[in-house]
């Protein structure tokens, strides 16, 4: 890819991202919601701005396979990487009204609209950083495989990472669901792909067995919805 797609596509996304930010802070103000100061939310814009670039522009000086840089010390490179996400995407989940809004539209999402909360900018934004984290992962898959297969990221891909989320105790049903328990949840997944390879196992059982620990864990997960909803917890 030309290094200018990256610069385009960058700034694409900031815009995108300043779009929503600036409508959502725009909204709540004209419905005299309690709102950020309007410097915090350009302060974050630029923050966002000035770390999508750097990784542009870091991404543009190295870009051949080279050995040497798929590893620090030993340890794949996609682990920090996938490390700080990790952290990132807790913080905004955990510690910014944006996370919150997302645990409240996927908890009721006509509630959430009626405390004055775009929910259709929060699907929206959710949309775009789910897209974006998929886009990630394939640049990683790309470069582990050192080529490009227009048929990699089948089926099981989905069913791996729905399984990795719902196994990690994030909720079919909406907001529920932690970034950490959902990277372990990622772990039982590999556990059980790579253990039923060594031993011997086809595809088609591999897929059988996840799928059967993923219907378990749906199961579950709605048992305990319905039984939290007789009781008056929820």
């Amino acid at each position: 890819m030309p290094p200018a797609i990256g610069w385009v596509l960058a700034v694409v996304a900031v815009a995108a991202y300043a779009f929503q930010s600036l409508g959502t802070w725009r909204h709540r103000r004209d419905r005299g919601l309690l709102t950020a100061p309007l410097g915090l939310v350009v302060l974050k814009i630029v923050v966002l701005a000035a770390v999508v670039l750097a990784l542009v522009y870091a991404l543009n000086q190295e870009r051949s396979l080279n050995p040497a840089r798929t590893s620090i010390q030993g340890v794949p490179i996609v682990v920090p990487i996938i490390a700080l996400l990790a952290l990132l995407l807790g913080f905004v989940l955990t510690r910014t009204p944006f996370g919150r809004h997302i645990y409240a539209v996927g908890g009721n999402a006509e509630a959430t609209r009626r405390a004055g909360i775009p929910v259709a900018g929060v699907r929206l934004a959710c949309f775009m950083i789910c897209s974006t984290m998929a886009a990630v992962a394939g640049v990683f898959a790309a470069s582990r495989a050192t080529s490009v297969d227009p048929n990699a990221g089948g089926s099981n891909v989905l069913l791996y990472a729905v399984g990795a989320a719902v196994i990690g105790g994030t909720s079919l049903f909406g907001g529920k669901g932690r970034i950490l328990d959902a990277l372990i949840g990622g772990a039982v997944i590999a556990v059980i792909d790579n253990g039923m390879g060594l031993l011997g196992y086809s595809a088609g059982v591999k897929y059988v067995v996840t799928g059967g620990v993923l219907a378990v864990a749906a199961a579950v997960d709605a048992l305990s919805r319905r039984r939290a909803r007789a009781t008056g917890r929820v």
